[in-house]
């Protein structure tokens, strides 16, 4: 017995690592683009809104029309298979996008991210809710969610010295081609878990029936709140992600590879932040329960205030505009990892992707969507009135967006114990 429990340990370990690794090469692919934000604006001739457009329309037009049905898809298909072809054919877009000439193939280009994430984020939490038992999922998904923080800290230091030395095009190119390679990888050495079902009272099998997993996930309060939560959190993340080093450059007056630096330096706290949510959150949950949507409100009314005080710095004021971000983007994803593992806890197995695609759908469309569109047109309307301070007028704006976050978590957080209580009966029934 003990050594079949290593075995598995090994191997589920070993799943986690690639699953990781691919989330975050796809995230270093969304993420360097607002790396090299100013050659292309440059080279091609756009706008800011134009800029918005490119990193979040393409992005979220794709995934609202797959992110469910791609959900759908990995409650019931071979998950590991789906992950491998949306990652890989993610790479490959982004392969072609370093052939872009213009606006359009560039925005087009971008729709890979969106096949990447539809295809492989939802399918990959269902796999880890298989392979790790509750008590270590919090922990598990935080690493899994850490991806973003270690993608983006790939794109902010590795993708600006290639941006630099390189150019653009040879710096999106290398990582779609080693996410391909990847990809491959997940396929030949990686089996397909034993899916865990939980039971579905009758009452609630009736409404799946009737209204499709959708309907019936969007029914339950604590998904609903936890939906929203993650739309708010994502529109204020995403803004800050795409638009904070054009704004370090302008605000502050550095350079490309300065910006890369004390960004990486902010991504290694978001690594770091990310996975001590998780473990915070295993430890704290076995005294309390709600502590599993209290580390979320917790992490999330810290960094509303973090970068509140980091935009309201005065440009020159360089050490503690660097500290503040960092704090900043240590609790910024407080959020993820815990709920992503409670809705695990308390969303039968068999909609466990569909409910997740729900969240990154949110995510997508509000948050990758409009949150770098909204930002660029904000930035365009509000230079007449403020100048080269429009930007960071824009972003202070959208960090606003925390506190609905925070209030929505709070909200699931009421609705959770009771939700948790109804899954654990079905399961001992």
């Amino acid at each position: 017995m003990s050594s079949e429990r290593t075995s598995f340990s090994k191997s589920s370990n070993y799943t986690l690592a690639i699953l990781t690794l691919l989330s975050a090469l796809a995230f270093m692919d969304r993420q360097v683009l607002s790396v090299v934000i100013q050659p292309i604006k440059l080279e091609f001739g756009l706008s800011d809104l134009q800029i918005g457009l490119v990193t979040g329309l393409g992005f979220a037009l794709t995934f609202g029309l797959l992110g469910v049905p791609m959900g759908k898809l990995a409650d019931r298909r071979n998950r590991r298979s789906l992950i491998a072809y949306a990652r890989g054919l993610g790479g490959l877009l982004a392969l072609m996008g370093s052939l872009s000439v213009g606006f359009f193939t560039l925005m087009f280009s971008r729709s890979g991210g969106a096949i990447s994430d539809a295809g492989g984020t939802p399918a990959s939490m269902s796999m880890l809710a298989d392979l790790y038992p509750a008590e270590n999922r919090s922990r598990a998904m935080s690493v899994l969610s850490a991806g973003a923080s270690l993608g983006a800290l790939m794109a902010l230091v590795v993708g600006s010295w290639l941006a630099q030395h390189h150019g653009w095009r040879m710096t999106i190119a290398l990582i779609g081609g080693v996410t391909l390679l990847v990809s491959l990888l997940l396929r030949y050495t990686v089996s397909e878990p034993v899916r865990i079902h939980t039971p579905i009272e009758t009452d609630s099998e009736n409404e799946l029936q009737q209204r499709g997993a959708v309907a019936a996930i969007w029914a339950e309060p604590f998904t609903r709140w936890s939906i929203l939560g993650a739309a708010f959190a994502l529109l204020s993340g995403y803004s800050f992600g795409t638009w904070n080093f054009a704004l370090m450059i302008r605000h502050h007056d550095i350079s490309l590879q300065q910006a890369g630096w004390i960004s990486g330096a902010s991504a290694c706290m978001s690594l770091l932040g990310g996975l001590a949510s998780g473990a915070l959150t295993d430890k704290l949950t076995k005294r309390d329960k709600r502590w599993q949507l209290g580390v979320p409100v917790l992490g999330l009314g810290l960094a509303y205030i973090c970068g509140v005080t980091y935009l309201l710095m005065p440009s020159g004021a360089i050490t503690y505009a660097m500290l503040s971000v960092m704090v900043f983007s240590f609790f910024l994803p407080w959020w993820a990892a815990p709920t992503y593992a409670a809705i695990s806890l308390v969303v039968p197995s068999q909609r466990r992707a569909t409910a997740n695609a729900m969240m990154l759908l949110a995510g997508a469309v509000v948050g990758n969507g409009l949150g770098a569109i909204l930002t660029g047109l904000f930035s365009d309307l509000l230079t007449p009135y403020f100048g080269d301070d429009a930007l960071r007028m824009a972003l202070l704006g959208m960090v606003c967006m925390l506190l609905p976050a925070v209030g929505a978590f709070s909200l699931a957080k009421k609705a959770y114990p009771a939700a948790l209580a109804r899954a654990n009966l079905n399961t001992s029934t």
